[in-house]
């Protein structure tokens, strides 16, 4: 027990020594920039595709499902502004808009791989523009998801409301559909971590070797969420006063740079635990492992 107590402790301090080295915080800047700028090209993206398919309403649905997983006070000031975009009517979202859109929000992807190619010790040795393809179909695999999950949001009520006209027992589980559109949010994180965490830096790895970085990384996710909505609440006017007609934006910016920060280290994590299982082998068996053999004394006269 306290041998794996000591070695867990060692290697959160070696993932912690690798983020620093790594020039992680940088890098999570760069992330949190990139997806802020990243978001509503996106959100275009979105709507354009939805627009396709005459349902321009998901998009709306699809938004309030990326930001169920923020904390209020954050999401809150930016949603009205993402609203009036969605809403208004826009005629190039099909023509160049919707190319620059697509190039602008694989931006965030291409962040995300160069943290993780650093994270786990790879180098990226396919041409930029096939990197940049692999993010543009991440991004729009990422918006048919998103749809997808506001068809079944925007479907379910219609659903239990029929449910109740045949089994109005069921009345007092009205609170599951609250608690559903909290689990689609948290469904589509932990989704998006794990495409992410395999699939985004160069290289082949197995689902069991990034858990740990997606566990923690959900895990500080929530602590720092909590954290940072009971500060934005307490102290409701520390960015304005300091950001003034900038607050919005740059409470937006710092709480991606923490996401930013803590996805880093969760791929640290995954890549300290994968570096030291290749490294077992070659350190042998454990010293009480091995088989000392037996000696006998010599015999008198020898």
């Amino acid at each position: 027990m306290f041998n794996r107590l000591r070695l867990t402790l060692e290697i959160f301090s070696i993932a912690i020594n690798r983020f620093l080295v790594h020039d992680a915080w940088a890098i999570a800047s760069h992330i949190a920039l990139s997806v802020l700028t990243s978001l509503f090209p996106f959100l275009i993206l979105m709507t354009a595709l939805a627009g396709l398919f005459g349902a321009g309403s998901l998009a709306d649905e699809a938004t309030d499902l990326i930001l169920e997983a923020w904390p209020r006070e954050v999401a809150e000031p930016i949603a009205g502004e993402i609203h009036t975009i969605l809403t208004g009517r826009r005629s190039d979202v099909l023509t160049l808009g919707l190319v620059l859109a697509l190039y602008f929000s694989s931006s965030a992807v291409e962040a995300l791989r160069l943290g993780l190619n650093r994270a786990y010790g790879v180098r990226e040795t396919r041409a930029w523009w096939v990197t940049r393809l692999e993010s543009i179909a991440f991004v729009i695999g990422g918006a048919f998801v998103m749809l997808v999950l506001a068809v079944l949001v925007v479907l379910g009520p219609f659903v239990w409301r029929a449910v109740l006209h045949w089994v109005p027992a069921l009345q007092f589980l009205d609170g599951l559909i609250d608690f559903l559109r909290i689990g689609i949010a948290t469904i589509v994180i932990v989704f998006g971590l794990l495409i992410a965490y395999k699939y985004v830096p160069s290289g082949r790895r197995s689902w069991g070797s990034i858990l740990p970085g997606v566990l923690m990384t959900l895990f500080l996710w929530l602590l720092g969420g909590l954290g940072f909505g009971w500060y934005l609440e307490f102290y409701p006017g520390a960015y304005a006063s300091t950001y003034g007609g900038l607050a919005t934006a740059m409470v937006a910016l710092v709480f991606l740079y923490t996401l930013g920060a803590i996805f880093l280290f969760g791929g640290e994590l995954n890549g300290t635990i994968m570096l030291a299982k290749r490294r077992r082998p070659l350190l042998g068996p454990a010293p009480e492992q091995i088989e000392t053999p037996m000696v006998l004394p010599p015999r008198r006269g020898e």
